[in-house]
């Protein structure tokens, strides 16, 4: 468990799984992430989530304010999906439901889990992806301190051909030179 100013990133419950499902059925939050998701599929995701999180000790975080407890979505960080120019590398990712937008939230769990992968992980680098047309995702990882690995952009392998997300870019951070990772 991660804890912030405001937040709590976690293992996921099966009380998160109905906010994620409604999350993940709005139009606007999933309108560069593909398809709407069913309650199965929700489903699915929180158990693969624990199960990384089991298997590697970090996944994509549920993500809870902590004022109320209220579930927000995710952030945290999970293994580059095969295929993909991030293969084999640490993935930060992201996805708020849209009450949550704009208030610095996102920021702020992904800052911390940077900090936690510095701070546990002997990764030289993190990545994130995303489509160009997501001006919100790119200018978070800009605010991170990511930058553009131009030569990295890729037709992502989970996407149909055609489709107009396929197409991503690729976002990179390397390690502070004055984060070592405990036990490295």
């Amino acid at each position: 468990m991660i804890e912030t100013e405001r937040l709590i990133l976690r293992g996921w419950r099966e009380s998160d799984v109905e906010p994620f499902h409604a999350m993940c059925n709005d139009a606007e939050v999933m309108e560069f992430l593909g398809p709407y998701l069913s309650r199965a599929d929700a489903e699915g995701a929180m158990e693969r989530q624990n199960g990384t999180l089991a298997q590697l000790g970090y996944c994509f975080w549920a993500v809870e304010r902590r004022e109320d407890g209220a579930f927000m979505g995710f952030c945290g960080v999970k293994p580059g999906p095969a295929e993909t120019p991030i293969e084999g590398e640490i993935e930060i990712g992201w996805r708020l439901a849209r009450p949550y937008w704009g208030k610095g939230y996102a920021r702020e769990a992904a800052q911390a889990s940077l900090d936690w992968v510095w701070a546990n992980l002997d990764a030289d680098s993190v990545s994130a992806i995303t489509v160009l047309g997501n001006a919100r995702s790119w200018g978070l990882m800009e605010r991170l301190g990511m930058a553009r690995a131009e030569g990295d952009d890729f037709d992502h392998p989970n996407v149909p051909i055609g489709n107009p997300i396929r197409r991503h870019i690729t976002y990179r951070i390397a390690r502070p030179v004055n984060h070592e990772a405990i036990g490295a």
